[in-house]
């Protein structure tokens, strides 16, 4: 969440920011109207409080001096009631201004180009070499082989499904194994967590409320099926306050990510890009301030490194404020090359959350006597699904068969 106190300070520092990520003019008056309304209040509040002290503490002199307390036990009383009415007035505004931030984005980070959409993200780095063929490359649905039945995994749920069979089933077990491992191997603790978060944990993450249209809600119960380990890894730590030795905390782990991709009507109908439920290896880090930046750069080099070695060329797009994500202050994606596609497509996406998570997760480290909100980072290392096209895309031959990258022979 934004930082009401420096919003309430800063007004026009924050909405410039804010304006570059697409928040209307609408809601930012909205927000200042609040924000002052609740500032005014409050010092009247306090006014009210600090008179009714200073009165109370005549009351020794009054009895002491033989005076007649009860004018002054009438204004006390009124001041007493004066405040009770503005505290409720303060609660109510300062929620009402809570309710409102909860649906503001994070502040963009300074180095974040401005742009409109994914066209203008910036291209940062181009690794590997594209593979050449002999033949005309097939994208993944194409290839006559018997990894993939989307058939029948509409028969089982609903379009969007999809069931892996023999080798491809392998496959994904393979690149998950492979993934944790190799994340293990670069400091990342592994987890199994929940395939299930209650609205407190997404509320932290910033999944709710204003995605509640893309998640599948549970009946009856405060739970959803999560969209990504994100949410919780990160909540771990919610409602914590940490030792300062224990950060940075590197966290790993595989789950099973579920989205109703609500507003992606049209979009990759066909094939694994986009599934309603897909697997995923995520990492999480929770950092002081000062770590934070060494930390992103050290986790997108873990996912862009893993590309590497499964052979398959990618590339670093620094996401422009029209495309970065709602809980983001920077991101960079990590695309990978799909021969069948004749492009680039999106595998990993590396975010660092600032404090934005973890003031809404309320996630603090204690540095002295003072509690610190820490800084939150996320990223995806990889989207097994998608890894899992881009190597049938990359390894294939004429003959539709696929090849087998070698870091994975082992697990297969």
């Amino acid at each position: 969440m934004i930082d009401i106190k420096l919003l309430q300070k800063d007004f026009e520092n924050m909405a410039s920011a804010l304006k570059r990520k697409g928040v209307a003019q609408e809601i930012l008056d909205n927000l200042k109207s609040i924000s002052e309304n609740a500032k005014l209040k409050r010092q009247d509040m306090e006014n009210v409080t600090a008179e009714q002290n200073k009165l109370s503490r005549e009351f020794g002199r009054y009895k002491k001096e033989g005076l007649d307390i009860a004018p002054l036990q009438a204004n006390i009383n009124e001041l007493k009631e004066r405040k009770q009415t503005l505290e409720d007035e303060v609660r109510s505004i300062e929620e009402e201004l809570t309710s409102i931030a909860l649906g503001v984005p994070n502040l963009p980070d300074d180095c974040v180009p401005n742009g409109a959409n994914e066209d203008e993200n910036v291209l940062l780095e181009t690794i590997g070499e594209k593979p050449e063929f002999s033949f005309e490359p097939k994208e993944h649905w194409d290839l006559p082989n018997e990894w993939i039945d989307f058939e029948r995994g509409v028969k089982l749920a609903k379009s969007r499904f999809a069931a892996l069979k023999g080798e491809g089933a392998r496959m994904e077990r393979a690149l998950i194994n492979y993934m944790l491992d190799f994340n293990r191997q670069r400091g990342f603790e592994e987890w199994y967590v929940p395939f299930m978060a209650n609205s407190n944990a997404l509320q932290g993450t910033g999944q709710l409320p204003k995605f509640e249209d893309d998640l599948f809600k549970i009946e009856g119960e405060d739970l959803y099926l999560i969209p990504t380990a994100e949410v919780q890894l990160t909540n771990l730590v919610n409602d914590e306050i940490l030792a300062s030795e224990e950060l940075p905390m590197l966290l790993t782990s595989y789950t099973p990510c579920f989205r109703k991709e609500a507003g992606s009507a049209g979009r990759d109908t066909r094939g694994l890009i986009r599934q309603h439920q897909f697997d995923k290896v995520e990492m999480v880090a929770i950092t002081k301030p000062e770590q934070s930046e060494e930390i992103f750069e050290k986790m997108v080099n873990c996912a862009s490194d893993l590309l590497t070695s499964l052979g398959l060329p990618h590339q670093k797009m620094q996401l422009c404020t029209g495309d970065l994500g709602f809980s983001a202050a920077t991101t960079i994606d990590l695309e990978v090359w799909l021969p069948g596609q004749n492009k680039y497509r999106e595998i990993s996406s590396i975010s660092n959350t600032k404090e934005f998570q973890a003031r809404r997760a309320k996630i603090r480290y204690k540095d002295g006597k003072k509690n610190i909100l820490a800084h939150t980072l996320n990223g995806s290392s990889l989207a097994v699904g998608r890894t899992l096209v881009a190597i049938m895309e990359n390894y294939q031959n004429e003959d539709g068969s696929i090849r087998i990258p070698e870091v994975l022979k082992k697990y297969m």
